[in-house]
């Protein structure tokens, strides 16, 4: 693969670093377990003085009892604002699990209606917890329905008499949770898993836009700091100068003299050649080139010795040669591109640039080997690659660019081409390069 969506930035070796230290926040979890606490004896007093039902009220508040008491030892010895490790917070969980299942048992098992709540622990362990962490807690939860099948009070009813319903409703009861805790468990934490992985992902697209704007803005900052310094480097010459007239010849101080004269010519030189990058005020065509210009001075920045660099032009229509502005995003973006090519080209890179009244395209092609058809498809996904985790790669190479060129109303693809090679193209209508151009642009 040539055009790789590798790419390894300085920031960072591992997404997971972007990542939160922690599971969930322990405020967060004292809050749902408040919220549980408060449910379950709302339900209770409901049952024993609304429907004036027969339930083990003892021991059922016993088991509530037992969640207020471990909140409160969290609660005094924690701080809310902390963060709860992934093995903390399944243990949490399972005890959870655990405190409901007894209440289950001792108010009719499956055949009660809150049997349903085994689902959220898991639904929780799925959206914070690992992929093992999350198994293992739905083994729990399973095992427990399971057991809740067999070994249950009866259901309350009126009467005094419990409740006895058919062994065909027990089944398709459990059969309905334990299918739900796997589908459930599954299906939340692959969302959750893309979730996290897209959010690292942009933020190390954002930490990339911001390096390259960084860079950007180095010309600007050194040109402010040629104009600023002249004036007093100009006075340090003038009086070096006077020194040196007045100093004789002879004199110990004459070299030191000497030394100043030189040291300030040659601080004149550099503020000089500095002050020759003009200050970016968003019209000159410094920072609006050629379309070509700019694409040949990206392919010049990442060329190697062993690769073989071509920048071809061809136009239709008698439209002119567009414009781009040096934008961070065009920059990193095209520069990323133009840098995986040359990485796993054989011996030549091909950049075609073509151009129409209707729109702009950027082809970057190849003779390496091109993208394997498992990549292809999911190119311009974050974390796709061949070779993610070799060398500290992340796969974000493509993704990168996909995102920063796309703010720039900018469309990619990518392909092999006939001969095999990898190519990556890069497209924009002519009314979106037409809005990227400087005010004096378009008017004409």
């Amino acid at each position: 693969m040539s055009l790789s969506d590798d790419f390894n930035p300085p920031f960072s070796r591992d997404a997971s670093v972007i990542e939160v230290r922690g599971a969930v926040r322990v405020g967060t979890f004292l809050l749902i377990r408040w919220v549980a606490v408060l449910g379950q004896g709302a339900a209770l007093c409901a049952v024993i003085w609304g429907l004036q039902l027969n339930v083990p009220a003892t021991e059922c508040a016993s088991v509530i009892v037992t969640s207020v008491l471990l909140n409160l030892f969290l609660a005094f010895t924690r701080s809310g604002s902390q963060w709860m490790g992934e093995r903390e917070a399944a243990w949490q969980l399972a005890f959870d699990v655990m405190q409901l299942s007894v209440l289950l048992y001792l108010t009719g098992g499956l055949e009660n209606p809150f049997a349903l709540l085994l689902l959220a622990p898991v639904t929780m362990a799925a959206a914070i917890l690992s992929l093992t962490s999350t198994v293992l807690l739905s083994l729990l939860i399973a095992v427990a329905i399971s057991v809740l099948a067999f070994y249950h009070m009866k259901l309350p009813w009126h009467g005094g008499e419990g409740l006895n319903l058919p062994v065909l409703y027990d089944f398709g009861v459990w059969t309905a949770l334990v299918s739900s805790t796997g589908f459930i468990s599954a299906y939340v934490w692959r969302i959750a898993v893309d979730a996290r992985r897209m959010a690292a992902a942009l933020a190390a697209t954002q930490m990339a836009l911001s390096r390259e704007q960084r860079v950007s803005a180095l010309g600007a900052l050194a040109a402010a700091a040629a104009h600023e310094l002249g004036s007093p480097l100009s006075t340090i010459a003038v009086v070096a100068r006077e020194l040196s007239r007045d100093v004789p010849p002879d004199s110990p101080l004459r070299d030191d003299i000497e030394l100043l004269l030189s040291e300030a010519a040659r601080c004149r030189d550099i503020l000089a050649a500095l002050a020759e990058q003009p200050e970016p005020d968003g019209t000159s065509l410094l920072e609006f080139p050629l379309i070509s210009v700019l694409v040949e001075e990206l392919a010049d920045l990442h060329a190697t010795d062993s690769t073989d660099v071509e920048v071809t032009c061809t136009g239709s229509d008698n439209t002119e040669e567009p414009h781009l502005p040096r934008r961070p995003e065009i920059l990193h973006g095209l520069g990323n591109l133009i840098q995986n090519a040359i990485q796993f080209a054989q011996s030549r890179v091909i950049v075609t640039i073509q151009w129409s009244a209707a729109g702009v395209r950027v082809t970057v092609a190849d003779d390496g080997p091109g993208f394997p058809p498992a990549i292809l498809a999911r190119l311009g996904e974050p974390y796709t690659s061949s070779r993610t985790g070799d060398d500290g790669h992340m796969g974000l190479g493509v993704f990168i660019a996909t995102t920063l060129l796309g703010r720039t109303g900018a469309v990619l693809s990518f392909g092999n081409t006939p001969q095999g090679g990898a190519e990556a193209t890069v497209r924009w209508k002519r009314t979106t390069i037409d809005q990227l151009q400087p005010l004096d642009e378009q008017r004409t």
